[in-house]
């Protein structure tokens, strides 16, 4: 790790508690807010100043997005963080919540305050037991020490801060499945719009970032916009927190600068397992599109530079693929996973996903037939943009995405009924 934003504290003995995390300026920013009454306009002006952007796959400026709440309005507001992480190669935000879970906490309380919400919800995925303890201990901590609750250090504001765990599914990482699933509700997207900062949770106004954009604010507002924005590149602010797995000696993640060279990120991995040839990268999880090793080699890691190369950041879920990868069996494996996690609810996805997997599962047992690549990338068409969410997407991109960077392989497993690779 280069530059310790969301998961700093880790060479304390035990980073997760409160003592850690005062002793590297936790919470200075949230009493100095209380202290100061400071206006929310100069926080979210700081913000955005920053170009601090959501790290959980859309990339949409976090000061812009709290702009859209009115802390004036009348009745309750919400704060949600996003825990669910079910994306298929990211595994940051639970190393978040064991390691800095405080960070999360301190930088939804600012939120709270900027936006007039008296109450939050962390919703973590059914899986993260760890996790969820190590919150949950953090929470106790907090309200302990006076940081979180009814007139917080004598200033007058409120802000009460609650787990939630989720049941496993992968819709709910979509934040209005998640609210759904917050009210009690079968964990499905719902129409936008309205969006949750006009109608949220419970049906009042509501803003949901992901854990990784919440741990970060803290020390954006402690340290300054030019310093977190000066970290990155334009339009790309500040250090981020890559999950690299896959064929790499040293999978894990690391919290480079946005706009580090793919090489770079690689090389602090450990380069390829067993010196093997860098075949394919999907660089933000399942859902978005892979790349071709050699093309990925000249890119840099930022939203902008990936979207350029026709692939997305993500959440910067990094998945390296040696040589000896099948690329139909990896997409199998993607297509099925979409099949499964799709909630059922729009016909496109609902029947799309399933046609996908079968197509892909029959080339793969050598079973399919030559007009089935131009039918998968037509059925894949057609299923994206035209979903209540974007899961279809998901399940589509990697499809189209392998099809026209690996279409060779998959014509071989087509002719000879076997893998190229062996």
């Amino acid at each position: 790790m280069l530059n310790q934003v969301s998961l700093r504290n880790l060479d304390q003995p035990e980073p997760w508690t409160l003592a850690a995390y005062e002793s590297t300026g936790g919470y200075q920013v949230w009493r100095r807010i209380l202290q100061e009454q400071t206006p929310a306009s100069e926080i979210i002006d700081t913000l955005k100043a920053s170009v601090l952007r959501g790290r959980g796959g859309a990339g949409f400026p976090v000061g812009v997005k709290w702009s859209f709440m009115n802390r004036e309005a009348a009745g309750p507001q919400y704060v949600v963080c996003n825990s669910d992480e079910g994306e298929p190669g990211t595994f940051k935000d639970r190393d978040i919540l064991r390691y800095n879970p405080h960070a999360v906490i301190e930088g939804m309380a600012i939120a709270g305050y900027v936006m007039g919400a008296e109450t939050g919800y962390n919703y973590m995925r059914g899986e993260f037991w760890e996790p969820y303890e190590r919150f949950e201990a953090a929470l106790e901590e907090a309200r302990a020490a006076g940081l979180l609750g009814e007139n917080i250090l004598g200033s007058g504001t409120r802000f009460q801060l609650h787990s939630h765990m989720g049941a496993g599914a992968y819709i709910c990482g979509e934040e209005t499945a998640l609210l759904e699933s917050l009210e009690g509700k079968k964990g499905q997207p719902r129409f936008k719009p309205p969006f949750p900062a006009q109608v949220g949770l419970y049906g009042r106004p509501t803003t949901i970032n992901n854990t990784e954009s919440f741990a970060s604010v803290p020390v954006v507002l402690q340290q300054g916009a030019e310093w977190f924005l000066e970290m990155g590149k334009p339009n790309n602010g500040g250090a981020k927190v890559f999950s690299v797995s896959g064929h790499v000696n040293k999978p894990g993640n690391y919290e480079v600068p946005l706009g580090t060279p793919f090489a770079e990120l690689l090389g602090l991995a450990g380069g390829m397992r067993k010196g093997a040839r860098l075949k394919a990268v999907i660089p933000g999880g399942s859902s978005t599109p892979v790349i071709p090793g050699e093309v990925m080699m000249d890119l840099d890691m930022d939203y902008d530079s990936l979207s350029k190369a026709g692939s997305m950041l993500g959440a910067g879920s990094v998945i390296v693929m040696d040589e000896s990868t099948c690329m139909v069996r990896a997409l199998e494996r993607i297509a099925y996973f979409y099949y499964e996690e799709s909630c059922g609810q729009c016909t496109p996805c609902r029947e799309g996903t399933g046609w996908l997997y079968r197509m892909v599962h029959r080339i793969e047992h050598g079973q399919g037939v030559a007009s089935d690549l131009d039918e998968l990338d037509r059925i894949a068409f057609n299923i994206m943009g035209r979903t209540i969410c974007a899961l279809g997407d998901a399940a589509a991109m990697p499809v189209r995405s392998f099809i026209k960077h690996f279409r060779p392989e998959f014509e071989y497993h087509i002719e000879h009924g076997r893998c190229q690779v062996g």
